[in-house]
């Protein structure tokens, strides 16, 4: 008897935002369109976040995505394409 192939479990996503961060707002609208959940942590309301974001990338430039522990630094489309395998939208 075959087995059903399961739909690939969703990676777990944050997104480190602030409230007036541009691209923030453009890869929240972008996780979105392609029904992605996520978790969204605005590191100016969040010091311990924020501290970590620096901690990982050396910078407090956002966005920074964690998609299942890999980290994006900016709205990176090729990059978190490839992490949540999503097709096209790349450029």
């Amino acid at each position: 008897m075959a087995r059903e192939t399961e739909p690939k479990k969703q990676p777990r996503v944050i997104i480190f935002t602030t409230p007036t961060c541009t691209f923030c707002n453009a890869a929240k609208h972008y996780l979105r369109q392609h029904h992605i959940k996520f978790r969204e942590v605005d590191v100016s309301r969040d010091a311990a976040a924020a501290r970590d974001i620096m901690r990982r990338t050396g910078s407090m430039g956002v966005p920074v995505l964690d998609i299942g522990g890999k980290i994006v630094r900016g709205f990176d489309k090729p990059k978190i394409n490839a992490l949540l395998g999503l097709k096209g939208d790349g450029a």
